[in-house]
């Protein structure tokens, strides 16, 4: 089999990183490289042509989500005409779904990746990419009357406890009073 050409390995290294960024928030840092190269159509054994390591790649896909994110708070910002406190009211209701709720992998990076983060050493990128983007994301939540970490801990702690207790009818319950919460509080 010939090589492939420098456009389609960065085709592929983005479809390594983009699926290992929805796996990682779905199932956890732990999924092996054979099951992730399947997921992205790839051969296992092209992964170290593209990546050092999977620390690598966590690192970058860590990164990947993130920048999703960024790219919603701004995509959100300009469906509202620039009202940031109408898009930050939309994120909460959005994030406090239950469409948010059982989809990880397309969902939040801070509360799909917060245990395996919790497992890093502080010496790791993306423990560092994370932290960065808790904190970027705390403070595009802040008001003038609100605290961006106390609303984002809030959003967080009800979107972890909804998963935990999906398919019990207190999920729902945690989704609603927690947007009642900041709903009130906003």
């Amino acid at each position: 089999m010939g090589r492939v050409s420098q456009a389609q390995a960065e085709e592929n290294r983005r479809r390594v990183v983009e699926t290992a960024s929805r796996l990682f928030r779905e199932q956890g840092t732990h999924v092996s490289v054979a099951d992730l190269m399947k997921a992205a159509g790839l051969t296992h054994g092209g992964f170290y042509k593209q990546f050092a390591s999977k620390e690598a790649l966590i690192d970058e896909a860590t990164a990947h989500a993130f920048d999703e994110l960024t790219r919603h708070h701004k995509d959100g910002l300009e469906q509202h005409g620039g009202q940031r406190g109408a898009a930050q009211q939309a994120l909460i209701d959005t994030y406090l779904s239950p469409e948010h709720r059982d989809s990880p992998a397309d969902g939040c990076p801070v509360a799909a990746l917060a245990s395996d983060m919790a497992r890093e050493g502080e010496d790791h990128e993306a423990r560092r990419i994370y932290t960065e983007g808790v904190a970027d994301f705390a403070e595009w939540l802040t008001t003038e009357d609100q605290d961006g970490i106390t609303r984002l801990c809030t959003m967080f702690g009800a979107l972890v406890l909804a998963r935990a207790t999906n398919g019990s009818p207190l999920s729902e319950e945690i989704l609603t009073t927690a947007r009642r919460a900041l709903t009130a509080a906003g």
